[in-house]
């Protein structure tokens, strides 16, 4: 005996299986069977929305609002094509190594314990910087060390 007024038909077109718990879909907000629930499994036209990614512009990597909804490929396209007119800025690197020759810098500051001097990744450590102990700055002008 069928009783074809409870539940619903699932949405999905090669499925249409009459559940009697359907699962709603919160995006496009179709009926689908417990098989076909997942956005990934009924192909949801509407799955973008889920992706909480702020696009940037990949000529001047301006960050570029969108709306709810909107399409960030079209944003990003309108904007490369109106108003888009920057050059992007070099990355810079502050924070160089003060081994006498060595000209690496990094991206973060990378300090020796003992001398709290900043070095290279490659210097880091006492025996590969020559380290002589923390010499106040106020010693250096002086010449002596503590």
């Amino acid at each position: 005996m069928e009783l074809p007024h409870l539940g619903d038909s699932c949405s999905d077109s090669s499925c249409s299986r009459l559940d009697f718990l359907p699962y709603k879909c919160d995006l496009c907000n179709k009926i689908f069977c417990e098989y076909h629930r997942e956005y990934a499994h009924h192909d949801c036209p509407e799955q973008y929305k889920l992706e909480a990614k702020v696009p940037i512009c990949p000529k001047c990597g301006e960050i570029i609002p969108i709306k709810p909804g909107e399409d960030p490929n079209i944003k990003v396209n309108q904007h490369i094509e109106n108003n888009c007119n920057k050059i992007p800025k070099p990355l810079t690197y502050p924070n160089r190594c003060n081994k006498q020759g060595c000209k690496k810098k990094e991206a973060i500051p990378v300090s020796c314990k003992t001398c709290k001097v900043n070095f290279c990744l490659s210097h880091r450590f006492e025996q590969d910087h020559d380290c002589k102990g923390f010499v106040h700055p106020m010693a250096k002008k002086t010449g002596q060390t503590t």
